[in-house]
């Protein structure tokens, strides 16, 4: 048996983010990581690393990386301001994300970036994937220039450094299985470490271990049946015990439980996220694409928006088709744009120099319906709109279903390439109901459980239907730091 003031069952970003806001309040605080040392993290250690905050101009950025002066005014670093973060979370959940937890999330995200900055993480301007040179300006596009240096495992990394440097005790390879709970107060968690349960007796908990996105029981359950089916791009940890443990108390559940974060991904990808290999099966280039399905035709609009718009929900789209795949389908005018995951080692392709014989490449495909599909696209792409993988050019389709929206460049230059990918879940949408103020997690009857706490996907609410790229992180480091500061303070008796 162990005693501490407050005990954080996860060890993700938001589970690290509440530990140290605990810890700065001056309370003692135990992690519980289900994983080893090295597979520890969560799903942010296999988070890309963007971050989508409130800001208004580069100033705004220079609190949170360093900016020399001459990159700075001799670049278009977009906005996204209170108003902008506002539009685009209502836009793409179809206005059902919770009001006061989005207030509270888009209002605190940048005053939350120079927090974690100043707990050690990391951040850089985000070049490669965010930006390109117009008129022979660098600009900005998407609404996040900002990465975390090293990705999600950098960020993982460097708050563990701190936290281990604050005296937060961790406690790895320990499954937290059940809540200690009198009827009236949590007062701690049960967990088996190599066998044996143990008791982490706290005055309060915060409950940060992810959704249940790993756990293809829970997926058919509440998403839906095909789910099973689909690959895992993240941690193999995430079974939703948290959540379990949560309502078995009495927690009220909130949001959206059928939805989920899921994106093309590598047809033969592993089952479960690979952390030396991240991020090697994005499939993020599809808006220069045309996406083939097994019965040779298209299914989305591929140049709805930017790929930070689309991409968390295109994958169920991808679940959706016969045998659970697709082929992004591209020609020699666009091949140079995509992303570098395209050149990998581990990817499923088809290269060919007509689109006769690419045709006959792409496996589980109808190649007289595919063939069929290209020749109507390319006499309904406009010639007379000129392309911009920059911005929204507006070069479109007419008189076909579904239209392509943006960068429709007719298909018509060898060599062809196509690739093959299926749908990778992130993380689920459903979660728990928590007071906004504290990050206290409310019962079936909406009344604060006294002793317990939540945040990072715990938390629902925030995200339906789909998700802004870079979202994720941003949420968990908010919704982190409030937690663990409420459990402090209620350990406290404050």
């Amino acid at each position: 048996m162990d005693k501490f003031d407050v005990v954080v069952v996860g060890k993700g970003n938001a589970a690290l983010c509440a530990a140290l806001s605990a810890r700065d309040t001056g309370v003692s605080v135990a992690m519980l990581e289900t994983a080893s040392v090295e597979e520890s993290g969560g799903n942010s250690r296999f988070a890309g690393g963007v971050m989508r905050f409130a800001y208004s101009s580069v100033e705004d950025l220079q609190k949170i990386t360093d900016i020399p002066e001459d990159e700075a005014n001799s670049t278009d670093w977009d906005s996204n301001t209170v108003e902008e973060f506002f539009d685009d979370l209502y836009r793409v959940t179809n206005f059902r994300t919770d009001p006061d937890l989005s207030e509270t999330l888009i209002t605190k995200s940048h005053e939350g970036m120079v927090w974690a900055r100043g707990q050690g993480a990391k951040f850089i301007p985000n070049y490669s994937a965010q930006s390109k040179i117009i008129n022979g300006k660098r600009v900005f596009h998407g609404r996040f220039p900002l990465t975390v240096n090293g990705g999600g495992a950098g960020l993982v990394d460097d708050l563990t450094k701190t936290a281990e440097k604050k005296g937060v005790k961790i406690f790895y390879e320990t499954r937290a299985f059940e809540l200690i709970y009198n009827g009236k107060q949590v007062q701690g968690v049960r967990a088996k470490q190599k066998g044996d349960v143990i008791e982490f007796y706290a005055k309060a908990v915060v409950l940060a271990c992810g959704g249940f996105e790993s756990n293809p029981e829970w997926r058919t359950k509440y998403i839906g049946p095909g789910w099973e089916l689909a690959k895992v791009r993240g941690t193999k940890h995430n079974m939703g015990e948290g959540l379990k443990m949560a309502l078995e108390i009495g927690a009220c559940p909130y949001g959206n439980w059928s939805g989920r974060h899921a994106v093309s991904w590598e047809r033969h990808a592993p089952e479960f996220g690979v952390v030396e290999r991240s991020h090697d099966p994005y499939r993020h280039s599809y808006p220069l694409s045309l996406m083939i399905n097994a019965e040779g035709k298209r299914f989305v609009d591929e140049g709805e928006d930017f790929y930070n718009y689309t991409y968390a929900k295109y994958g169920a789209e991808v679940l959706k088709q016969s045998g659970q795949f697709a082929w992004q389908v591209f020609d020699a005018k666009t091949r140079s744009l995509l992303r570098p995951e395209y050149s990998g080692r581990q990817v499923t392709k088809a290269i060919a120099n007509t689109l006769e014989e690419l045709a006959e490449k792409l496996e589980g495909v109808n190649a007289k319906a595919f063939l069929k599909t290209v020749c109507e696209y390319n006499a309904a792409v406009r010639k007379d709109i000129p392309f911009n993988e920059g911005l929204r050019d507006g070069k479109c389709t007419e008189g076909i279903e579904p239209v392509k929206s943006n960068w429709a460049n007719t298909l018509d230059t060898p060599p062809y390439e196509a690739f093959g990918v299926t749908c990778g879940i992130t993380f689920t949408f459903g979660g728990l109901r928590i007071n906004h103020e504290n990050g206290q997690v409310l019962d079936v009857g909406y009344a604060p459980i006294p002793g317990l706490y939540a945040a990072g996907e715990m938390v629902g609410g925030i995200f339906y239907f789909n998700y802004p790229a870079g979202t994720g992180l941003v949420s968990g480091l908010v919704f982190g730091r409030i937690a663990g500061t409420g459990a402090a303070l209620g350990a406290k008796g404050v």
